[in-house]
């Protein structure tokens, strides 16, 4: 049997700049992000027949299909039939995945399951892909399945663990690793869900091609992303949380402006209520329009801040930032 299991992680800065060619069109603004010991994991069993037995735990879905060929299109487990097929192992298999993110949470769960599925597909079928082919492969099966070009950030918390900085450029993707005291960390941060699945709040692919046709509003809004994210990464560049708070909150302004459907009345009202009981700024994670909401808050307040989120209705999510990436046993 082979198991795997990747991080999902937290957004801190530039996301839907990670998306080719907006990085291009941007001169390669830096995305930031931290890995969550919220994981996503899958086991691997090689069958004595042709036959592909798929379990979803989180999903609650169990399917039976005779081989790879018999595959529906547009099937909620997709992402994982198009994996096998392109690792096309020798004999019959079964598959079980599971994720502690909820679903439509915002914080990577699909992305860290694409890279736990294929770690453990590539040690299965023996193929030897190196970190960046495996990142490669997933951002393109993702795509496959969404059908719109899919970002790069998303992996690379799921590859690598640890607080980082991700510049895809002209050559290549040039990856910064930051010294923060994790613990420090864990204590400044609230994660909550909002009990309501993202609904795609920002719609990539939207932005996308405004930009793409030089629309000069959008150009604005992505450049206030951009400079935000630069200079989050100039403070995390120094191990350091002074200065943090408010660019944290300039960089979720910036996102708003570019799409205001990121935030429901609902997260709007968790948010007020944060910033009255010690939270210092807030951002809506991923896509927005439902999903996690993450707080940054005052020394000593995280327990506050909870209980009052609590309250209102939200599910606190307790979760510590790692440095620890994809993990691969047999």
């Amino acid at each position: 049997m082979i198991r795997s299991s990747a991080p999902t992680r937290i957004d801190l800065a530039g996301g839907t700049l990670d998306i080719w060619p907006l990085y291009l069109l941007l001169d390669a603004p830096p995305t930031l992000n931290a890995a969550i010991n919220l994981y996503a994991t899958v086991e691997l069993k090689p069958r004595k027949d042709k036959a592909v037995l798929i379990t979803s735990l989180d999903l609650g879905l169990k399917q039976r299909f005779a081989s790879p060929r018999s595959f529906p299109d547009g099937h909620p487990l997709e992402l994982i039939m198009r994996i096998i097929r392109f690792y096309n192992p020798a004999t019959g298999i079964e598959v079980v995945t599971n994720c502690q993110a909820p679903a439509g949470s915002g914080i990577g769960g699909s992305s860290a399951l694409n890279i736990a599925l294929n770690g453990a597909f590539n040690k299965l079928t023996g193929r030897q892909y190196n970190r960046f082919q495996l990142i490669e492969i997933a951002k393109n099966i993702e795509t496959q399945v969404i059908k719109v070009p899919a970002g790069l950030q998303d992996y690379y918390p799921a590859m690598y663990g640890g607080v980082q900085s991700i510049r895809p450029g002209i050559l290549s993707v040039e990856r910064e690793k930051f010294s923060l005291d994790l613990k420090t960390l864990n204590n400044r941060f609230v994660l909550c869900y909002t009990g309501k699945p993202r609904q795609s709040g920002i719609n990539n692919w939207k932005v996308l091609k405004m930009a793409v046709d030089r629309d000069p509003s959008v150009l604005h809004k992505l450049s206030r992303i951009k400079n935000a994210a630069l200079k989050i990464e100039k403070v995390l560049r120094k191990e350091t949380l002074a200065g943090f708070a408010p660019l944290f909150n300039e960089e979720w302004q910036a996102r708003k402006a570019l799409a205001p459907g990121i935030s429901t009345p609902q997260m709007e009202r968790l948010i007020k209520a944060a910033l009255r009981n010690g939270a210092l700024s807030a951002k809506v994670c991923g896509a927005g329009g439902g999903g996690c909401i993450a707080f940054f808050v005052s020394k000593g307040a995280k327990e506050k801040v909870a209980e009052e989120l609590t309250r209102l209705g939200a599910r606190v999510l307790p979760f510590n930032f790692v440095k620890r990436g994809l993990q691969v046993s047999a």
